[in-house]
């Protein structure tokens, strides 16, 4: 008997865990680093910012529907199959993460190549609407390969009954997904030091990817079971 569709406990959860996401966060602040150094007004930090977390937003959000409509385009056998694979992919994922805590640039990672994290340098410094814009499509576009895993196995879970409610759950997961960038954009419009920020996220990086880990290995587990029919949200 198939699964109808996640409990919204499991999109919530999964959504909070993807949104400590090291990359967007670190171009987020050297977007702002930027903006502030060249004596941009609070006004338009606040609008430039905006445009890149909508960026981000959007891109993911038609990444997710674009995802589930393929997904739902393939034969039910194949579908099976392919939760199954989905689940195996996220474990091995998460276990990567929990490496990259202990072992950090050791061995195979989930590390957004060199070549595409020199380009988000480069593109960080075009403070233009268009360039900021296009930043966060690149940024979404660049990480959602390499770390969007959970968003990955959310739309494997969603594909397989999507109605009104599913879609909601899609533009609750992408909307807590960017939740943390829209807070520091504020905290940093209010008066909060960029070096501060920064050096939060400097070290706490390495409990972002071990909580990320243990978190992919048990939804990746999860949608094994959904996948062979043990467990049913329907």
């Amino acid at each position: 008997m198939g699964i109808d569709l996640p409990t919204l406990s499991i999109v919530v959860a999964s959504a909070a865990i993807d949104s400590i996401n090291p990359c967007a966060i670190g171009v987020l602040i050297l977007m702002v680093s930027v903006v502030l150094g060249g004596k941009g007004s609070v006004s338009r930090l606040l609008f430039l910012g905006s445009l890149y977390i909508g960026a981000i937003f959007f891109t993911y959000l038609i990444a997710g529907l674009g995802l589930i409509y393929f997904l739902q385009s393939v034969p039910l056998f194949v579908a099976e199959y392919l939760s199954l694979f989905v689940g195996s992919f996220v474990i091995l994922a998460g276990l990567l993460e929990i490496k990259d805590f202990y072992w950090y640039g050791q061995g195979l990672s989930l590390q957004i190549p060199p070549y595409f994290a020199q380009k988000i340098h480069e593109y960080s410094k075009n403070i233009t609407v268009p360039g900021v814009i296009f930043l966060g499509v690149f940024i979404a576009g660049v990480e959602l390969p390499c770390t969007g895993a959970p968003y990955l196995a959310i739309i494997t879970l969603l594909s397989l009954n999507f109605d009104a409610y599913a879609a909601f759950l899609l533009v609750l997961y992408n909307i807590i997904f960017v939740a943390p960038l829209i807070i520091i954009l504020l905290m940093v419009a209010g008066g909060t030091r960029v070096s501060s920020i920064k050096k939060w996220k400097q070290n706490n990086k390495g409990y972002m990817r071990f909580a990320i880990g243990y978190m992919l290995i048990a939804l990746g587990w999860l949608l094994i079971l959904i996948a062979n029919g043990t467990i049913n949200f329907g």
